[in-house]
């Protein structure tokens, strides 16, 4: 019974290839769009975070940083540190709140402002150059299916959820 049991080949376990996962692809999808973004507008000093919070400060005006970090879908903590660093660079005023003394409502400097419409026409070649071996159908529709799937995961922010 032993020499039947050696003689038989156990099937040998094939791991799902790393060029078929969604989750693999993203990360690096993300990570040629970071490489991209920062030979456009490395020249700029600013991250695509950073680049994102300035965005949605232009949109809004003023903020809270929680409010911020829900309309970038980051936590507090990262957005935090991003809005401090954007401060130091006089591109963000971070004031306390009136109504909430634990609370920082955040702004667009003048400097923040200029800064952004300097960097808008190489941020937009940026995303341009990650879609840009796709035709143009190709990425109308490649955006429409990644803001199905976000649009599906609304509660999804990050692994850190998981575990809080």
């Amino acid at each position: 019974m032993r020499q039947a049991k050696k003689g038989r080949s156990r099937a040998k376990h094939r791991p799902w290839p790393l060029s078929q996962r969604p989750g693999y692809l993203i990360r690096r999808l993300h990570q040629i769009h970071v490489a991209l973004f920062q030979e456009a507008c490395g020249q700029f000093e600013v991250t695509p975070l950073q680049y994102s919070l300035l965005s949605a400060l232009a949109v809004r005006e003023t903020a809270d940083q929680t409010t911020l970090a829900a309309d970038i879908a980051l936590d507090r903590t990262t957005t935090t540190g991003a809005l401090k660093r954007l401060a130091a660079r006089h591109l963000v005023e971070r004031a306390v709140n009136k109504d909430d003394r634990r609370a920082r409502l955040c702004r667009l400097t003048p400097a923040g402002a200029a800064l952004l419409v300097k960097i808008e026409g190489a941020a937009r070649q940026a995303h341009r150059a990650t879609l840009g071996d796709l035709s143009e159908k190709e990425q109308g529709l490649f955006i429409e299916m990644m803001q199905r799937i976000v649009a599906g995961n609304p509660t999804r922010d990050s692994a850190a959820a998981i575990f809080d």
